[in-house]
């Protein structure tokens, strides 16, 4: 940080100084020192207005194109949470929801879907009643799968621009909350009181609902950037029972 500090100093006096010695070359040669403060003011009054361009708009363009580039590489880390987790997953919390069919008929995403579509698809998403139902030997499946996931998903926190996707980054915590909740209870898990169930179920409609809302988003993603990719997350998608990663004509 010094070393940065020296540099910038540095830098700014050099070209100070260069402003004063053309100064001084242009007053010698034409002897004209009124012509001169003229133009520097009319020059540091243009300075203000250049300024409010560049922060308004050239910075503003830049910090757009910036977050784009790293939206579109942070889709690339939730194409393989997908991959690795998320699809198995949405599968096992199924299980685990009596309503869910009533859910997968809202999400049997088409290949003609427009905007319009996924809007609707992600707001049911988020408004949907999710009727959780503990069942004992399922919730020992998902607790060991998400035990087996942990390091693969803690890897994906390591990734600094992460914080710019705060929706997926709130997914991930959900699905680490749960993962810690089943893990402290062990071998516990099949003899819980009722009381406990209800408070795991509350943690399941949490992350459930979190990660049907990032699924829609981003199939959508996929369709308007990579339509072979969305091609195929439409064909295997999780939330349709019927669902068949052949191409049926």
């Amino acid at each position: 940080m010094k070393k940065y500090l020296n540099w910038t100093i540095s830098v700014s006096l050099l070209f100070i100084t260069a402003s004063a010695i053309t100064y001084t070359i242009h007053y010698f040669i034409f002897q004209d020192m009124h012509h001169i403060f003229i133009y520097m003011i009319g020059d540091i009054g243009f300075l203000f207005l250049d300024v409010l361009l560049v922060i308004l708009f050239i910075e503003r363009v830049l910090a757009r194109r910036e977050k784009r580039s790293i939206m579109k590489k942070l889709n690339m880390v939730i194409g393989t949470f997908f991959s690795e987790v998320g699809l198995e997953l949405l599968e096992k919390f199924s299980d685990f929801t009596q309503n869910s069919q009533v859910l997968e008929k809202q999400l049997e995403i088409k290949p003609n879907w427009n905007k319009k579509d996924f809007k609707q698809a992600i707001r049911a998403t988020q408004s949907f009643p999710y009727e959780i139902k503990i069942d004992k030997d399922s919730l020992s499946n998902l607790c060991e799968f998400l035990l087996n996931k942990r390091s693969f998903m803690l890897r994906l926190l390591e990734n600094p621009n992460l914080l710019e996707h705060e929706r997926f980054t709130d997914l991930l915590w959900a699905i680490f909350h749960l993962t810690e909740e089943l893990a402290f209870r062990g071998d516990k898990l099949k003899e819980l009181p009722d009381s406990d169930y209800s408070h795991l179920a509350g943690d399941l409609k949490r992350a459930y609902s979190q990660i049907t809302t990032e699924w829609v988003a981003y199939t959508e993603h996929l369709q308007r950037s990579y339509p072979f990719l969305f091609s195929l997350a439409a064909r295997i998608n999780p939330m349709n029972p019927q669902a068949s990663p052949l191409v049926i004509s």
